[in-house]
């Protein structure tokens, strides 16, 4: 028999303990599944300066912690565990498994399942993620400010962190795998890199490993052209080969774009599939802040609030 809910929530992090503390101030009644990395990347994330309301900062973990929080303190049924699949073909009766077993039925549901950044998987990558090593220019560039720093990557993104990063590093090194010819940025996007003083291409290198104990102290380049190997003395590393969104479970379910970002009506967080709403990184590939992210989990909520208005069902 399965159960029967007026809002899930699949996914936590800023957007789905936004939409939880919402619907729930709302007399939704959400429940809401943590999944995989409960609090979304910001577990992993040391020192949060950027959010408003915290004047001196917070660690990733104890901000999601506070999140959490108030979202259970307001009445969201919080579960640990991740939703396994679903099925969106039921005319507004949507269903959801649970760890491979318990099934769902819910009158709107509220993806936030976020995304993830795609890592080079070197050999220090992990252990030094955090101390050093980023997926996020925007998030973390202000911690490098004077001193040099890597990036990896040749798509605009790459470029435009790049970019970012030139304004508060004293130096940028961008490592391109290819050629200068075959760079995948945009030609104005490689052209605001090279024309920028103080970044420099590293062309046809890759990196080999990051070096340092307790934090990034250097590059290991090799140049795959010549075979020779250097060292680039740097205290930053940024990852900035793209992001996957987590959203595998719902191809053939809702529409997305050709990198798997779930498609949602201009000016709102609905889906293709009435009652279906997502929000933050799910749907976000240009901004992936928590800022935005919390901020599409409070439209979730109120959209998912106006559409069981409308169809009359009792909260």
């Amino acid at each position: 028999m399965a159960e029967k809910v007026n809002v899930l929530i699949i996914g936590s992090g800023p957007s789905g303990y936004s939409a939880a503390i919402y619907a729930a101030r709302a007399g939704l009644k959400p429940v809401l599944y943590q999944g995989m990395q409960p609090g979304g990347q910001l577990m992993i994330t040391n020192d949060v300066e950027n959010y408003p309301g915290y004047p001196k900062g917070i660690m990733g973990p104890e901000m999601m912690e506070e999140f959490r929080e108030q979202a259970h303190r307001f009445g969201t049924d919080i579960r640990f565990g991740m939703v396994t699949s679903v099925d969106f073909n039921g005319n507004g009766n949507h269903k959801a498994v649970a760890d491979e077993e318990h099934e769902i039925e819910a009158e709107a549901i509220i993806i936030s399942t976020g995304a993830s950044a795609k890592w080079l998987g070197l050999p220090n990558e992990e252990r030094l993620n955090g101390k050093g090593v980023s997926a996020c220019a925007v998030c973390d560039g202000f911690f490098f400010r004077n001193v040099e720093v890597a990036i990896v990557g040749a798509g605009d993104t790459a470029c435009e962190e790049a970019t970012y990063l030139s304004k508060l590093a004293s130096k940028v090194h961008m490592i391109v795998r290819k050629g200068e010819n075959e760079m995948r940025a945009s030609q104005i996007m490689q052209n605001r890199v090279k024309n920028t003083p103080n970044i420099v291409i590293h062309w046809n290198s890759i990196p080999e490993d990051i070096l340092g104990e307790n934090e990034v102290e250097g590059v290991l380049l090799k140049n795959i052209v010549t075979g020779v190997t250097s060292i680039l003395p740097v205290q930053g590393f940024f990852v900035a080969i793209g992001h996957k969104p987590n959203t595998d479970i719902f191809k053939g379910q809702l529409k997305m774009d050709e990198t798997g970002y779930i498609i949602t009506e201009k000016g709102t967080t609905k889906t293709s599939v009435e009652g279906v709403f997502a929000a933050g990184d799910a749907q976000d590939s240009v901004y992936r802040q928590a800022v935005t992210s919390a901020g599409t989990g409070c439209m979730a909520a109120l959209d998912a609030e106006r559409y069981l208005a409308a169809i009359e069902v009792p909260a």
